[in-house]
């Protein structure tokens, strides 16, 4: 049985003030009156109401002083003001004072139990958006970051002794890594973490339109630009700006981008006026930017500009002791979003999940978790429950192992394992170009060239295919 509303009245019309009472009573509230100024003072710290009634005139004091009062020592309680001389000056001073509502006398039930419900719904709305942004702030804090990697663990610590700080911070590492949930951890660290956390991936737009998202654009600064447009250099003033797949960038947007991050600096697409901002950078590649500087990919100045503070996240096959711990991490939060009580991973399970190599990495273990969770059949994921390709792998590294061991004539085991040298050897990524290539052609025609479909039946993203399709030279064919 859920416990009734409490209502707290204070009003020295005691005429009204019990007639308001009953009725509320009788509509399943919890109802407490005072009928002084002196008695509601007294009486609202003690009765801990869920909203409070209050007239505006006592004989002895005045209830629109006591409601900004209320106000500071009760700042969540919703206040309903009432009055019998109510006009457009005293409507706009309960309101401005903090009070939801001002209802004239005499009072309409009707008109009172639907502000009351009023009242009641926002009051609630507020603790659901205050729940959802310590969630948000529990999710994307250091509190989500698992790990007892020693790398990870230096990352930890260098995270808190920079994110206080505007010192420009470059993350690389794979795809999966967990690029993005440091840059969150580092703006909720900071001083910076009630201002905006903007995220801009660089690699999913094109140069035009990267260059006018970042820094804004004016109308008619290229076609279809009917307004002005607020980039995010802007929005995330004074809060956190983290650009994604940085390495993306074209040489020409590099050197606008340069002159922002060293001066805070910059005009809008088209546009003259020059806008400075308070703006903390964050950016991140999967690329070795190094080794795109010597290729003259990318520019060496801002190479230097945005290495300030440089955080290179370990692949998740470099942190195999931290797979159990990550696994039940990520089984504990699918079981509570989907309401499922699994207890564990049986033996074969947790060892198929080591013996994976993780290209996608900590993404690739979250998904193949959530898949196997509502897969399971059990009150733990056995090997069925997981993902092929992880159960594929597992399988012919024990058979490899198992081959390898043994001499192929005699099946026996040899203490000498000879490996034959090609007479020609190339570098591995040479190698695997083609059947790459060839798994990418394949996939993109099964899919009728669409770029999405095709890059989740790979399993990666869309940027990531397309960069493979450029660097492969695949191009789609042209309509005849």
């Amino acid at each position: 049985m859920s416990t009734p509303v409490k209502i707290f009245i204070a009003d020295d019309d005691r005429w009204l003030l019990e007639s308001m009472s009953d009725w509320l009573s009788s509509e399943g509230f919890a109802v407490s009156t005072a009928p002084s100024l002196e008695k509601a003072k007294t009486e609202l710290s003690r009765l801990e109401p869920d909203l409070f009634l209050c007239d505006v005139r006592f004989e002895d004091g005045d209830g629109l002083k006591f409601l900004r009062q209320v106000r500071r020592s009760h700042p969540d309680l919703p206040v309903i003001m009432m009055s019998g001389y109510a006009g457009p000056d005293a409507a706009r001073e309960s309101l401005a004072n903090g009070a939801f509502e001002l209802l004239s006398k005499p009072i309409i039930d009707q008109e009172l139990r639907t502000t009351i419900d009023r009242a009641l719904n926002q009051k609630n709305i507020e603790k659901e958006n205050a729940r959802l942004k310590e969630e948000l702030d529990r999710r994307f804090g250091m509190e989500s970051i698992v790990s007892h990697d020693l790398r990870m663990l230096k990352i930890f610590e260098m995270i808190d002794q920079v994110a206080d700080t505007k010192a420009t911070i470059l993350i690389t590492g794979e795809n999966g890594t967990g690029k993005s949930m440091i840059a969150r951890a580092i703006h909720k660290k900071s001083a910076r973490r009630k201002k905006p956390f903007v995220e801009v991936a660089c690699g999913a737009l094109p140069d035009t339109l990267l260059e006018s998202e970042l820094f804004g654009h004016v109308a008619g600064a290229f076609t279809g630009a009917i307004g002005n447009k607020t980039g995010k250099f802007l929005q995330a003033d004074q809060g956190t700006l983290f650009l994604d797949e940085i390495g993306t960038a074209s040489t020409a947007l590099q050197i606008k981008l340069l002159r922002a991050l060293q001066e805070f600096e910059f005009e809008p697409l088209g546009g003259t006026d020059t806008i400075s901002v308070d703006t903390r950078a964050i950016l991140a590649t999967n690329e070795n930017l190094e080794k795109a500087v010597n290729e003259g990919r990318f520019r060496q100045d801002l190479f230097y500009r945005i290495q300030v503070i440089h955080i290179e996240l370990p692949s998740l096959r470099e942190r195999l002791d931290d797979i159990p711990i990550l696994a039940n991490h990520f089984l504990r939060k699918v079981c509570a979003e989907y309401n499922r009580k699994i207890s564990g991973f049986s033996n074969n399970a947790m060892n198929a999940l080591l013996s994976h190599s993780w290209p996608g990495n900590i993404r690739e273990l979250e998904n193949a978790i959530q898949r196997s969770v509502l897969l399971a059949k059990s009150d733990a994921i056995e090997v069925d429950a997981l993902p092929s390709s992880i159960t594929k792998r597992s399988s012919l590294s024990d058979s490899q192992s198992l081959s390898s061991s043994h001499s192929p004539a005699t099946g026996h085991q040899s203490d000498n394992v000879v490996f034959q040298t090609p007479a020609t050897i190339i570098p591995l990524s040479e190698a695997l170009e083609g059947p790459e290539r060839q798994i990418i052609l394949s996939a993109l025609k099964a899919n009728s060239w669409n770029r999405n479909l095709t890059a989740d039946l790979l399993g990666i993203n869309r940027t990531t295919l397309y960069k493979k399709m450029k660097k492969l030279g695949i191009e789609e064919p042209t309509p005849q």
